[in-house]
Order: C-alpha cells, then structure tokens, then sequence
C-alpha cells in the first residue's frame, strides 16, 4: 500500500499540529501516512513518491525556514517533477506572500499544488483549520 510522506519544520508547534491534523484525514481515508520532521527527511525516498505534503512556517520577511528546510527544498527541486504536494504552514504577521513564492516554486518544478494553493493558517490551528487540514489529508490519500 501507499503512503502519503508528510514532511514538516515547526518553530512553535503550530505547523506540526497542522501537520497531525492531516495525518488525520489520510487515516481517516484508509491510507497509511508518514509524518517527517524536515531534518529527518532523506530526498532519496522522497522522490520516489507519488503525493508528498510539505510544511513551514513563514519566518524572517516572509520566507521558509534557512537552515533545515529551504536546504531540503533545494534537493527537492530537482526531484518533485510530476508529483501531487499538498503545501501547509503557519504565519504571524504579512499577507501569506511565502505560501505564494513557495507554490510558484512547486509549479516551476513541474509538479502539481494540490487543491491549487497550500492552507495558511494564522497562529495554532482552530476547529475550522482542522477540517480543512483533514480535508487536504483525504484529498491526498485519495491520489495515491
């Protein structure tokens, strides 16, 4: 059976119970899921997915996180051609321009956005972000 990897970086913790939530609906639509932190994630395995989830937080002026997860991104670059990624993190402040730049850069890989945009939540997720996020999970788990 396939799995949907679900590969996070969380300051706070709010991307990571993002994450939770997600898992969540892959569980929820019969499927096996793999919750990653980004430094523990190996691109090898990665690429050999069909439907991957990614999670950062925005940080400094709005950008992923620099030292574990924009590096990891970098490798996946060249690797997530074709793929199904579903996008998620939390922010604080701005106007979500880091989810945007990161999508263009998932589409510019030659792989698909799932649900056409990442979820962006402001601060911990609430009750409405949950379902939305357990959504996306069995939205994911319905591509493999």
């Amino acid at each position: 059976m396939s799995k949907v990897s679900i590969v996070y970086w969380s300051g706070t913790g709010n991307t990571e119970a993002m994450a939770y939530y997600i898992a969540e609906g892959v569980k929820e639509a019969g499927s096996e899921v793999e919750l990653i932190t980004a430094d523990m994630a190996n691109v090898s395995s990665l690429s050999e997915e069909k439907v991957v989830a990614l999670g950062c937080p925005s940080m400094g002026v709005e950008v992923l996180e620099e030292s574990v997860m924009e590096p990891l991104m970098c490798d996946l670059d060249g690797v997530i051609g074709g793929k199904q990624i579903g996008l998620f993190g939390s922010y604080g402040w701005g106007n979500q321009e880091w989810m945007r730049d990161w999508e263009d850069r998932i589409l510019a890989d030659g792989a698909t956005v799932v649900n056409g945009e990442g979820i962006a939540v402001n601060g911990a997720p609430g009750e409405n972000d949950a379902e939305e996020l357990k959504a996306l999970g069995r939205t994911l788990a319905g591509l493999l």
